[in-house]
């Protein structure tokens, strides 16, 4: 049988050297076309100082806040802190497993309810923090084609019942809000410190969101979290006053009813009787009255004990920190951009008239 020998195409050899050879003829290349080259450097260097020029700045709040919630720490919390120690996470055992604790926490506070709820807050006394918001970055301008009657869109304070375009308005504010604008991180995993960062283009506005955010996740967070609880206070509450009026009313009719039998033949002694059903009636207010006080106070405890503390550590204050692009590096970056560009222009269709 004839063996026919394969054909197989030819590699060249791979080597560095000629692969660094090529590189450097290519960086020669690239020098040669000076006039182009120093055009770009002077077109980048204008670009980047137009730029740093015209781009508006942007004032970051920083707040920092501490959660201390004592009942989902429970008698774990020292066994949590050792556990800590060696790089161990236990606070997801036992009571600090709920819907609000630990890192849920973040979660919580970026909600779109909570952030909505901030925007419809005033900014002053003719706006909210939403109207102001749409004019610092022209989005009224731009709703303007959304707008019915031809009129800017304008957001009422506290606004619970607002229309399907304030909605959607308020939708699409609150979604460029989470892109970069707003952020919430903890400092150390293993401490309860949470540090939140506002970054607008208005500096009060930026101020006023960034504490006003705390400000309703706090009260969302507490009674959420005591909802239960306050809600058998009030119960009780309620129950112990109104057992409260009954024995009152009682305690007065048996001492008129005691002051009437005094002047009885004690021949009758259905009156008597009648005395006695009204004092054990009294006795029996009394009983269940002192039970109620006794469980509203031992619930009025419980809920001191399960409200968590948030303790705000910083707060912004002005004048807020000022984000401005520098020339200093605006210019280097256009230059950098307008060369590399040029560079690799030069090199493709340098490959591409070879071919």
């Amino acid at each position: 049988m004839n063996q026919e020998n394969t054909q197989y195409p030819y590699e060249p050899e791979f080597s560095i050297k000629k692969l660094i050879n090529d590189r450097v003829d290519d960086i020669k290349y690239v020098l040669s076309f000076k006039t182009a080259l120093i055009i770009a450097l002077i077109a980048g260097g204008l670009a980047g100082a137009v730029t740093a020029w015209v781009r508006d700045p942007t004032y970051t709040a920083q707040l920092t806040f501490v959660v201390d919630d004592s009942k989902s720490s429970g008698g774990a919390g020292g066994l949590s802190a050792l556990a800590g120690l060696a790089g161990f996470d236990l606070n997801g055992i036992g009571g600090g497993s709920g819907v609000l604790a630990g890192d849920n926490v973040q979660e919580l506070i970026k909600s779109h309810k909570l952030i909505k709820a901030t925007l419809l807050t005033a900014y002053d006394s003719t706006q909210t923090l939403a109207d102001k918001y749409a004019t610092v970055y022209k989005l009224n301008e731009k709703w303007l084609k959304y707008s019915p009657d031809g009129k800017i869109t304008r957001f009422p304070l506290n606004g619970t019942h607002n229309t399907r375009l304030q909605d959607s308005l308020l939708h699409e504010m609150t979604t460029l809000i989470l892109s970069g604008e707003f952020e919430i991180a903890k400092t150390d995993k293993k401490l309860g410190f949470f540090e939140v960062n506002t970054t607008m283009k208005d500096e009060r506005l930026a101020q006023l969101f960034c504490t006003r955010m705390i400000n309703q996740s706090t009260n969302f967070y507490i009674s959420t979290k005591t909802q239960r609880l306050r809600d058998n206070v009030n119960r009780l509450q309620k129950r112990a006053d109104s057992i409260g009026v009954i024995l009152n009313r009682k305690t007065y009719a048996a001492a008129a009813a005691n002051q009437s039998t005094l002047d009885l033949n004690p021949a009758y002694t259905a009156s008597n009787a009648n005395i006695e059903v009204r004092e054990r009636d009294k006795v029996v207010l009394s009983t269940v009255f002192s039970e109620t006080v006794k469980n509203l106070e031992a619930s009025k405890t419980m809920l001191a004990q399960a409200t968590p503390t948030v303790q705000i550590v910083d707060e912004p204050e002005l004048p807020l920190k000022k984000n401005k692009l520098k020339f200093s590096i605006a210019i280097p970056a256009g230059i950098l951009l307008f060369e590399l560009v040029l560079s690799f222009y030069i090199l493709f269709t340098r490959k591409k008239s070879k071919t």
